[in-house]
């Protein structure tokens, strides 16, 4: 199995702490959250790696090298030009037929392999883990009649369960061929162009543990709760 992992973002939701080192160096406990998710990866026998990389790339290359110390290959695509989230993959060479894509910000005790097994059982394109996530608006919300222009109905900073991605996927090679050549393309772009093909996106439901350090919130969040998770952090 080989996993591509989104490395080359700027991390900019994250600032302050990514003004001098990249998003997937972030510190999550004593260790980088990519590091963390190299080391889930390998529990699961996903050794072969290549990580996609712009922003800060050589901190990240001269941190991980070539994934020896890790146990894992670890082989690095540039793009000398920002590329979002999809297209990047496509610069990468002998790709085999199944490949796990995600993003390297990711802190979850996911089980890869039976995500792997369930995208191959399917034969779709493309396969998405998603998890349901409460969203809180911060806002009093005002439902308004839109024919009489008067309110209606009124609630205080209502949530919604709603279902996002994971930014863990497992792409089938072919999926590539709806992917422009050398022009940003990301992840919104590809799932918006299936489903206006009529291709089936296959979702794996998932009801764990996970978190992106995205946000400032998320990252002290996942700071907390590292010390309290159950699953193994050791390569």
């Amino acid at each position: 199995m080989k996993a591509v992992i989104l490395a080359g973002g700027k991390g900019t939701r994250l600032k302050p702490y990514t003004t001098i080192i990249p998003k997937p160096l972030v510190p999550i406990g004593d260790k980088a959250i990519l590091e963390i998710l190299i080391g889930r990866l390998k529990k699961y026998g996903i050794t072969d790696l290549t990580l996609c990389v712009n922003h800060l790339a050589e901190l990240i290359m001269a941190y991980f090298g070539n994934g020896s110390k890790w146990g894992v290959k670890i082989e690095y695509s540039f793009e000398d030009k920002p590329l979002s989230t999809v297209a990047p993959i496509k610069l990468i060479k002998n790709l085999p037929k199944n490949f796990f894509v995600m993003n390297g910000d990711l802190l979850t005790d996911f089980d890869f392999k039976k995500f792997y097994d369930y995208h191959l059982k399917n034969k779709e394109l493309l396969t998405v883990a998603t998890y349901k996530r409460n969203h809180k608006t911060d806002f009093g919300v005002i439902d308004i009649d839109k024919a009489k222009n008067i309110a209606i109905g009124f609630r205080e900073k209502p949530e919604q369960t709603l279902n996002v991605s994971m930014g863990v996927y497992v792409f089938n090679k072919n999926v590539l061929d709806f992917v422009p050549n050398n022009e940003p393309f990301g992840f919104d772009d590809l799932m918006l162009t299936l489903l206006d093909k009529k291709q089936p996106i296959k979702v794996y439901p998932y009801d764990g543990y996970w978190l992106d350090i995205g946000r400032p919130e998320d990252y002290e969040k996942a700071s907390e709760d590292i010390e309290k998770l159950d699953f193994s952090m050791r390569v």
